[in-house]
């Protein structure tokens, strides 16, 4: 019987769960899912400095935001220290590892001394077949694992393919360090062989690693997990992923107002495929997914795109769980009035939003489309709605609002009648009356359809919003 499947999403808690993180996550998800295994989260917190409690909440707030959820509690790497410093000491004792006393002005000389004969800058080994007898008194030593000389070191990769290491071109790298802290490269075999991870799903920027950590299982006679590099997410003009093409934290999509199930749909197109499906669950993703059919060439991260697709999930989504969603966004971005608005209209909005989801692409736009239904009177207009208004066509919404208080049925279709009626009388096109009709009532040019807004609103508020306007025709 195959052993079950364990994969970790490992990061350092130095910063926020960046958008590559994520879909490192999500690609490790989807596989532990997929096989009925595990995936385990490590945070990587070994760098005291840098490593922050904020930044390892952002990370759990984070993908349990992207509705990533793993198995068992996180494990810290730097709780495991003692284990890792026991595991370099066998390597010691069985003769695989070795002290190393070299200062560090010797470390810089011999880098200097082999770069003047045009050699790769690397430690010699040096201390690779000495004596204790000569250890040097007062000095604290590092371990360094004795890598093979000669040979390959072979990378067995879903994505890459067989990638090959000539080991004459790895020195003997630290395990421990003169303090007695491990390496990044040593903790984290030792808490992959601990943890019983079984497939490794990360960045191609850790393929030249894969073959030092390779060093270390075969030295401890340890199996080898199976592995899978991803190249990395590029921006739209193929350069590196930075902040300005979205390399930011996950929280910022969220404020950003992206759903969390279309960050997931577009996370994983982004390197990997299942035809030319662009839109689909996540449920269908976990049935579909495969390290196979992830892609060997990076990918480029399209705001366009994700918010096109975003606009397909608003458009798709039950309007109670956006108002939802649209109360939270206001409450963290700071929107307080919006808040407020949206939490005294809760009835008002909900009634609304079947009208206003396919208008909008992100939850942002959700809630600028919603503001009419709230703000205070006298509205402000925004620059295009101001043009709407002018003498003139205050003149007719002057009328319409004599028309409008006479009438008792207030309803969309009695209301749109009027207006009819009206347009035809004076020999004019609906729209003539309507745009200047919505700009009075809502302050915008998109909204839902005028006289749904009037009912939305109700009589009392949309006479209150008319008589604002008609009152500067006067003026």
């Amino acid at each position: 019987m195959s052993q079950p499947v364990v994969t970790r999403f490992a990061p350092s808690p130095t910063g926020f769960l960046h958008i590559g993180g994520a879909r490192t996550a999500l690609f490790n998800w989807a596989y532990a899912r997929k096989t009925g295994g595990k995936m385990l989260l490590r945070i990587e917190d070994t760098d005291r400095e840098r490593s922050t409690q904020p930044a390892v909440a952002a990370i759990l707030d984070g993908l349990s935001w992207l509705g990533l959820d793993w198995d068992g509690e996180p494990i810290s790497q730097f709780s495991r220290a003692d284990r890792h410093a026991e595991v370099a000491r066998q390597l010691l004792d069985q003769g695989k590892a070795y002290n190393c006393y070299c200062s560090s002005e010797e470390l810089t000389r011999m880098r200097e001394e082999a770069r003047a004969e045009g050699r790769p800058p690397r430690y010699d080994g040096r201390w690779r077949d000495r004596p204790a007898s000569d250890a040097p008194a007062g000095v604290s030593p590092v371990v360094r694992i004795k890598a093979p000389r000669e040979g390959d070191i072979v990378v067995h990769d879903h994505v890459q393919g067989e990638v090959v290491f000539k080991a004459e071109n790895l020195d003997d790298f630290i395990i421990l360090r003169s303090d007695g802290t491990p390496t990044y490269m040593h903790a984290v075999v030792v808490d992959d062989h601990d943890m019983g991870v079984t497939h490794i799903i990360r960045g191609d920027d850790h393929l030249t690693n894969a073959a030092r950590q390779i060093v270390i299982y075969q030295a401890m006679g340890w199996t080898v997990p199976e592995m899978t590099h991803i190249p990395l997410i590029h921006g739209p003009d193929g350069a590196k992923l930075s902040k300005r093409h979205g390399a930011m934290g996950v929280e910022s999509y969220r404020q950003m107002g992206y759903l969390p199930e279309a960050l997931r749909n577009y996370l994983a197109r982004l390197g990997w495929a299942h035809g030319d499906d662009e839109i689909f669950s996540t449920e269908q993703m976990v049935e579909w997914f495969s390290l196979e059919a992830l892609n060997k060439g990076a990918s480029r991260f399209d705001f366009v795109k994700l918010g096109n697709l975003n606009g397909n999930y608003i458009r798709a989504a039950e309007p109670a769980r956006l108002y939802d969603v649209m109360v939270d966004t206001a409450s963290e971005v700071g929107r307080n009035s919006d808040y407020l608005g949206l939490v005294n209209s809760r009835d008002t909005v909900l009634a609304a939003l079947p009208d206003l989801q396919p208008r909008a692409k992100t939850v942002l736009e959700l809630i600028d489309l919603a503001q009419f239904i709230y703000d205070q009177r006298p509205l402000a207009m925004d620059e295009k709605a101001a043009a709407l208004l002018t003498p003139e066509t205050r003149e007719h919404l002057a009328a319409l609002r004599t028309i409008f208080g006479a009438m008792e049925d207030w309803s969309v279709e009695a209301l749109d009648g009027a207006a009819r009626s009206y347009a035809a009388e004076n020999d004019l096109k609906l729209g003539k009356i309507a745009q200047p009709l919505r700009a009075a009532l809502t302050g915008r040019t998109v909204s839902p359809g005028v006289f749904e807004v009037m009912v939305l609103i109700g009589r009392e508020e949309a006479m209150a919003r008319l008589d604002d306007q008609v009152a500067l025709a006067r003026q």
